[in-house]
């Protein structure tokens, strides 16, 4: 009897240790920020993203690039037409290994980690550093946000196209050729 009390403890213990987070949507947001006419910024954010971090410190997140929400829907729909191309690259998609840092993860104190992440925008890849803010909540979800912004170059992601053609159909004299993007990411223990 006691065998098994102590095997039934044991694999309690081990199922509350491991544990994968799902990204929830309604509490996370991805915001960048455009310049327009050299002085004229736009906050932005996507309103479907998805993701997981997995027990062994595997992060994979994706962005529903037609979900941009810039306020303006013509403008919507430009960035996805003609910037972002979401017809034939419909998601960026974010994966970070997070394996060194999983004690910090598991444990119960906030922490500010500093790592790298290979970010798969517009048929382009490239590893960027990151620097997040993981905040523990008492029921063992998480919230991981942006520390710094990520920039985004538009050389990095074969961009520039895109953003030429907005520059033209707007008329502006500029748009902003890298973007600061910050993030809020909630996670909830499964």
């Amino acid at each position: 009897m006691l065998r098994k009390v102590l095997l039934t403890s044991l694999c309690l213990a081990s199922t509350s240790a491991l544990a994968d987070w799902q990204l929830n949507n309604d509490l996370s947001r991805v915001s960048f920020v455009t310049v327009k006419k050299e002085s004229v910024g736009e906050p932005n954010h996507f309103l479907q993203v998805s993701g997981k971090l997995n027990d062994n410190g595997q992060l994979a997140l994706s962005i529903d690039l037609a979900s941009v929400e810039t306020g303006i829907p013509i403008r919507n729909e430009r960035l996805g037409e003609f910037l972002f191309e979401t017809a034939t690259y419909p998601t960026l998609s974010l994966n970070a290994d997070l394996s060194g840092h999983l004690d910090t993860i598991k444990g119960d104190k906030d922490s500010v980690l500093e790592t790298s992440a290979t970010l798969i925008l517009h048929g382009q890849e490239k590893v960027l550093p990151v620097t997040v803010l993981v905040s523990h909540k008492g029921n063992g979800n998480l919230v991981v946000s942006s520390w710094d912004p990520v920039i985004v170059h538009q050389d990095d992601f074969a961009l520039a196209d895109g953003i030429n053609k907005l520059q033209e159909l707007a008329g502006l004299p500029s748009i902003t050729r890298a973007v600061p993007v910050s993030f809020v990411l909630s996670l909830d223990k499964q």
